[in-house]
């Protein structure tokens, strides 16, 4: 095991090690705020996407005759659901910047200004 030297102290007027600015920051209460906001959004989110598309996909495997309907023309309800996951998508990708721009840039952007401030 080797041993590291101590770190010299610094002036005043010297800049913090940005490592530290940074760790102190991660170990913050408005960070983790922003964490948990982010996670209460992205868990169930991602959690509901994938049940769309394992449910699709056990439903093309295990139920190929309900698959096959035909709802409007050549259309069946395999292709509906297919493109329905390109919609899901994309409606997961909107309600994911409506909650970030809601809930969590003004506290992350804060803890931004503060970092950057801090290792000036």
């Amino acid at each position: 095991m080797t041993q590291t030297a101590p770190r010299p102290r610094r002036s005043a007027d010297e800049a913090p090690d940005p490592a530290e600015v940074y760790l102190e920051v991660q170990r913050s209460a408005a960070f983790r705020v922003v964490r948990e906001r982010y996670r209460r959004f992205v868990v169930p989110a991602c959690a509901a996407f994938l049940a769309w598309y394992f449910g699709y996909l056990l439903l093309a495997v295990y139920a190929p005759g309900p698959m096959g309907l035909r709802l409007l023309g050549p259309v069946n309800l395999a292709m509906a659901l297919f493109f329905g996951q390109f919609a899901a998508a994309g409606l997961i990708t909107a309600a994911y910047v409506r909650d970030a721009h809601r809930n969590r840039d003004r506290a992350a952007l804060d803890l931004r200004w503060e970092t950057q401030e801090r290792t000036r």
